[in-house]
């Protein structure tokens, strides 16, 4: 009799690890309240129609021969090896017993406890974050276009403003500025004008993880684009209509974006494993759960003991491969995950993006060319890399999608 795998996660050290489990020796059980695996480096690029929310999804269900279930995890139960779910839509509850269980629930948005920031900022995480950031895009736009409007409202509305200065804030600054060079310049001519762009950083510059080099070069394509950087500054709170910052200013914003970096899930917090201080479950070197020794945890959510891993999409599907193979192998495999590291990659707007990789850092539009190439052969499967050459080809003949729907 085959042994049970329960997965929690489907995100990229889950997927990686489901393609790449043997399932003629293990039952394999899937338990996430996304169906889907989202590609999130391309993420950014949805939310001003670059490309399309369905070209960066892959359904879990397309994977062969395990078992899906659409539901949250609730509670660990270590003790009698089992987990309790529920589905959110019908309020189901129910048990599940495995004989293994890997961890790789990701993280979310930490929002550092800012007043306003839950309810009035939107996050970019999901598919549903990026099209909740799409529609006010374009209310923020139609809205100031409405005859007998003030010049302050108006101004008010095309002010968007991005927290954090990180790839994720960086992406989608430059997407935003793209849209607007490329397309509101186009179809709202009369108001193009008063759009602003600001991004509010804590630290003393964009990218902190790159070389400095590079760094220095985004913060003056930025300059060039006309997107206002205020750095050394942080949001202390806000409401509907305005953001507090550190320095005693004021904004009055039609949208804000919060792209801070991440924190524990509730279900990783409560789960009573150790963690450390960024909230991770310490693991051993073959992922293996601090004290146990059939929980297994991969990703974001999960930290070697004494080592130091960025929270990247690379670092996860290689966790996810490595652990696969170790199952595959009889749980047998004597040597310990080593992560090799394959440089980083951003886009900074006008077709210009960064590289910084231990053989080549470079910048502009050839880089560009290699950062397009790069993330189209990751995507997972050929449908999401037509469809992505698709949306490209469509963006630059026809331009990007402003319908409100």
């Amino acid at each position: 009799m085959k042994k049970k795998i329960i997965v929690l996660g489907t995100g990229f050290a889950a997927f990686r690890f489901l393609k790449k489990i043997d399932i003629s020796k293990y039952e394999v059980i899937v338990v996430s309240p996304r169906n889907h695996f989202l590609f999130t480096p391309l993420l950014p690029s949805t939310t001003v129609g670059t490309i399309e929310f369905r070209s960066i999804i892959e359904p879990i269900r397309n994977i062969d021969n395990i078992t899906f279930y659409q539901s949250y995890c609730t509670e660990i139960d270590k003790a009698n090896n089992k987990i309790i779910c529920i589905d959110t839509d019908t309020g189901t509850r129910f048990e599940l017993g495995f004989d293994y269980l890997v961890i790789a629930v990701g993280e979310v948005t930490n929002t550092f406890n800012v007043e306003g920031v839950g309810k009035y900022a939107l996050f970019l995480k999901e598919l549903s974050d990026a099209r909740k950031i799409r529609t006010k895009v374009v209310e923020c736009f139609e809205n100031a276009y409405l005859p007998g409007i003030s010049e302050e409202k108006r101004k008010q509305f095309l002010r968007f403003v991005v927290c954090g200065g990180g790839p994720t804030g960086v992406e989608f600054a430059a997407e935003l500025n793209d849209f607007i060079e490329d397309d509101v310049k186009k179809k709202y001519p009369e108001i193009s004008k008063d759009v602003e762009i600001i991004l509010v950083e804590s630290r003393n510059k964009l990218l902190a993880t790159f070389d400095e080099k590079l760094s220095e070069y985004t913060m003056k394509v930025f300059q060039r684009q006309n997107i206002n950087l205020l750095m050394n500054t942080y949001i202390t709170s806000l409401d509907e209509n305005k953001i507090f910052l550190s320095n005693g200013d004021t904004i009055d914003y039609g949208l804000l974006v919060w792209a801070t970096g991440n924190t524990s899930t509730e279900l990783v917090k409560e789960s009573g494993f150790e963690l450390n201080k960024q909230g991770k479950i310490i693991t051993d070197s073959f992922f293996r759960v601090k004290n146990s020794q059939n929980i297994f945890a991969i990703g974001d959510c999960a930290g070697i003991e004494n080592k130091n891993l960025p929270a990247t999409a690379q670092v996860a599907q290689q966790q996810g491969v490595y652990l696969a193979k170790f199952f595959n192998d009889g749980l047998n495999q004597t040597n310990e995950f080593e992560f090799k590291s394959l440089g980083m990659l951003a886009y900074i707007g006008d077709s210009k993006a960064l590289a910084d990789t231990s053989q080549y850092k470079g910048t502009g539009f050839k880089t560009f060319i290699l950062w397009r190439s790069a993330y189209l052969t990751k995507l997972v499967s050929l449908k999401n890399k037509v469809l992505v050459i698709f949306d490209w080809v469509k963006t630059f003949l026809f331009g990007r999608d402003i319908s409100s729907f």
